[in-house]
C-alpha cells in the first residue's frame, strides 16, 4: 500500500508525537510539576503543529527538490500554520482567559446579590480553553524540531 510508504506523511505524524512527548519534560524542568495532560493538549513548548508542518515541508523538499512547486506549496502552508499558531490562536487563548475572568466575576456578583436558586447550573459551565496557541518561541522551536528530525532521518535513512 503506497500510503504506508509515504515518508513525508509519517515524518509529520512522528513530529507531532515527538513534540507532544517533549512537552512533558520541558514543562517539568520549568515548573517542577509532572503534567501528563500535556501529551494531548494544544499549546505549550514546543509547538507540535509547527513541528509537523516543517517536517512535512522539509521531507517534501528532500523527496522532490527544494526548488519544486510542491515544496513551495508545503513551505507556504507551513508558514501559514505557524503564523496562525503564534498569532491568531495565541490571541484567541488570551481572549478566552479574559472571558473566563469576566465570567467568574459575574458568577460571584450574582451569587452575592441574589443567591440564585439554580446555582448548580452556573457551576456546570466549563471554562473556555485558554491554551490554544503558541508564543513565537514555541512555534520557532517546534518548527526547528520538525526540520531537524527530518534532516536526521533523510541523512541516515535510505529514502
Amino acid at each position: 500500500m503506497e500510503l504506508l510508504q509515504n515518508t513525508p506523511l509519517w515524518l509529520g505524524i512522528f513530529a507531532i508525537i515527538f513534540a507532544q512527548l517533549l512537552k512533558v519534560p520541558i514543562n517539568f524542568i520549568i515548573t517542577r510539576k509532572l503534567d501528563w495532560s500535556l501529551l494531548t493538549s494544544t499549546g505549550g513548548m514546543p509547538s507540535s503543529h509547527s513541528a509537523a508542518v516543517t517536517s512535512v515541508a522539509t521531507a517534501v523538499g528532500f523527496e522532490v527538490g527544494f526548488d519544486s512547486p510542491i515544496f513551495a506549496v508545503a513551505a507556504m502552508l507551513a508558514g501559514i500554520v505557524m503564523y496562525d499558531a503564534s498569532h491568531v490562536r495565541f490571541q484567541a487563548g488570551q481572549h478566552a482567559a479574559v472571558l473566563n475572568e469576566i465570567r467568574h466575576e459575574l458568577q460571584t456578583f450574582f451569587k452575592e446579590i441574589k443567591r440564585w436558586p439554580d446555582l448548580n447550573e452556573q457551576e456546570k459551565i466549563e471554562d473556555l480553553k485558554t491554551l490554544l496557541g503558541h508564543k513565537k518561541s514555541e512555534v520557532f522551536i517546534g518548527g526547528l524540531s520538525g526540520i531537524l528530525l527530518t534532516v536526521i532521518v533523510y541523512s541516515f535513512g535510505n529514502f
